[in-house]
């Protein structure tokens, strides 16, 4: 709720009803889930996400505000989760099916984290990362730095020396890697609401390949948030990774 660029913006409303409702809905459809837990923090502007994850029947747990990795690492012992599946309340069309393939390439590979940010393909915001909470538990006792412990699994992927990491790419009809999805600031806010509006009354399960094809008929609304500053993402910080590597080798 204290989002610098759009203060309460897991909340804003889209077709009347709070922007994280609209999440939770499609998170609900990833089939396998043990558990659904929103993971927020212990300031009290945050109350009422704790009352809307109640209200929506999940699992809620309250943590730091800056030290999230600690934040995750107790929710997961809260819920005695085995295997956490990350996806950060920005991603309010996150596609259910697309964290249902990140979750099965996680499972059926000897790999200690899998996830669709190392080389995007995928639009920003259908992010999702899943790996043991034991190993991010030990990750946990390791890290002391604040931008570890702000990003929760950056320590991981920053090492893939030390960890197994598995990418999964975007089939073709949902590659859009510069397309951003994610709710940041009021431009992203307007962009999202169009989409809500525009696919949702007709197919409230739409998915990822529903948006693509949904802005490519629609650029005026596809171009609502081009000109956004974004913060560096996941798959930034492990090319940088990848390039020093590559310039060591050298």
């Amino acid at each position: 709720m204290t989002s610098t660029r759009l203060p309460g913006k897991i909340l804003k409303p889209i077709l009347g009803r709070p922007a994280l409702s609209l999440m939770l809905e499609r998170l609900k459809r990833v089939p396998g889930l043990a558990a659904l837990v929103v993971a927020t923090t212990t300031n009290t502007d945050d109350d009422p996400v704790e009352a809307l994850a109640r209200r929506e029947g999940v699992g809620v747990f309250r943590g730091s505000e800056l030290d999230v990795l600690d934040r995750v690492v107790r929710a997961a012992r809260a819920f005695k989760a085995e295997v956490i599946c990350e996806a950060t309340s920005d991603c309010i069309v996150i596609d259910p099916a697309v964290i249902r393939r990140c979750i099965d390439a996680y499972l059926n590979s000897p790999v200690d984290y899998a996830a669709n940010v190392l080389e995007r393909t995928y639009p920003v915001g259908m992010d999702t990362q899943v790996y043991a909470a034991d190993l991010l538990a030990r990750v946990d006792e390791i890290v002391t730095d604040a931008e570890n412990r702000e990003h929760v699994s950056l320590y991981i992927y920053r090492h893939p020396e030390k960890y197994k990491l598995l990418n999964v790419a975007a089939p073709p009809e949902a590659v859009w890697p510069e397309l951003h999805l994610t709710l940041d600031t009021a431009d992203d806010y307007l962009m999202l609401k169009a989409l809500y509006e525009g696919l949702y009354p007709s197919r409230p399960a739409f998915t990822v390949a529903d948006i693509v094809d949904f802005l490519k008929k629609h650029p005026e609304i596809a171009v609502f948030n081009g000109r956004v500053a974004r913060k560096k993402s996941a798959s930034e910080y492990f090319a940088e990774v990848k390039t020093h590597d590559d310039q060591s080798r050298k």
